[in-house]
């Protein structure tokens, strides 16, 4: 068995990932700030005899450099995420994303750890050409636009990976997500539109479909997120791609309103607002987002597997569970 550090451990997705690491015997140590990871996600571990928290930053250097040595591999899945956030504060998210990446690439260099680089589907910017393949081009909008920053930081984290990999051997894999959703879901941070939608359909507050709802993205279960991130992790053929982790079926927002109140039996309506009232006048979005899925099944052995419907039935109790927290956040 194999010890991993994962950056990010307490966050949505990395929970999940420390959750199914532990369960297959791994040990497990977590670097978070908590600036959006939560010590709720991973209170159930706290007194696993193979698991360690660590309260700190991947910008700290020595810490990382410390933590790294003691790990067989690295998942760095920290992060500044989530649409809102980027754009508050873009400069935040370009030094926290670019900078503590190459923080934790160099340390995993001086002790040949590989290093599972996570990015995202926002790589992909404005691209048409759906299905998006990792090959394909990157259509990005403006510089005066903060929303792309986001983007570039994760192809940069990218790059990196493979730089670091081609000049210094450093064994290297990236995946880029496609819109994760489960339990533990924030409303206010990662993937958010499925945790708006169930919050306020539980709560019978109308369900805010940005624009017209007509933009599509490919949902994926939490349970094969981490699964296709372990497999890209495992896989040494995988090493030096970068492999869509993601459904590969797309489904309008609007319809994904109409189907979270048809599961949860609500009554609540859905009300169309600009994108401006949320982010500002300086917004722009992709309008379709589907992965495809050739590289990671044919290289990873790997495709997801849950569909939306079955997805949200097992998400939705976690919400109803934790109705009363929702309500106050």
């Amino acid at each position: 068995m194999l010890h991993y550090l994962v950056t990010g451990g307490a966050g949505f997705i990395g929970s999940h990932l420390v959750d199914t690491l532990l369960a297959a015997g791994h040990t497990v140590t977590v670097l978070d700030d908590f600036s959006t990871g939560k010590l709720a996600n991973l209170q159930h571990s706290l007194e696993h005899p193979h698991f360690r928290l660590v309260r700190g930053t991947v910008l700290d250097a020595p810490l990382v450099e410390r933590l790294v040595a003691q790990a067989d591999a690295i998942y760095h899945l920290a992060a500044v995420v989530g649409v809102k956030y980027v754009v508050e504060d873009p400069l935040r998210g370009m030094l926290v994303n670019v900078q503590g990446t190459e923080t934790v690439l160099a340390a995993a260099a001086r002790y040949q750890r590989k290093v599972l680089v996570a990015s995202s589907s926002e790589a992909y910017g404005k691209s048409t050409r759906v299905p998006l393949c990792e090959h394909e081009e990157t259509v990005l909008g403006p510089t005066s636009v903060p929303r792309w920053s986001y983007a570039l930081s994760k192809l940069l984290d990218e790059q990196l990976a493979l730089a670091y990999r081609r000049q210094l051997g450093l064994p290297t894999v990236m995946v880029r997500y496609f819109n994760a959703y489960g339990p533990r879901l924030d409303p206010r941070g990662y993937g958010s539109v499925i945790a708006r939608f169930i919050k306020q359909a539980l709560i019978g507050e109308p369900l805010t479909v940005y624009a017209d709802g007509q933009q599509t993205r490919s949902f994926t279960f939490v349970a094969d997120t981490v699964r296709g991130t372990m497999a890209a992790m495992e896989t040494p053929a995988g090493e030096g791609q970068v492999f869509n982790i993601g459904y590969a079926q797309e489904t309008t927002v609007l319809e994904l309103a109409r189907l979270i109140c048809t599961l949860i039996g609500s009554s609540s309506e859905i009300k169309s607002i600009p994108y401006e009232q949320v982010y500002g006048p300086a917004f722009e979005e992709t309008r379709c987002r589907r992965p495809d899925p050739t590289r990671a099944r044919e290289v990873l052995g790997f495709s997801a597997q849950v569909p939306l419907v079955a997805g949200l039935q097992m998400t939705i109790p976690w919400f109803e569970e934790h109705r009363d927290e929702l309500i106050q956040a």
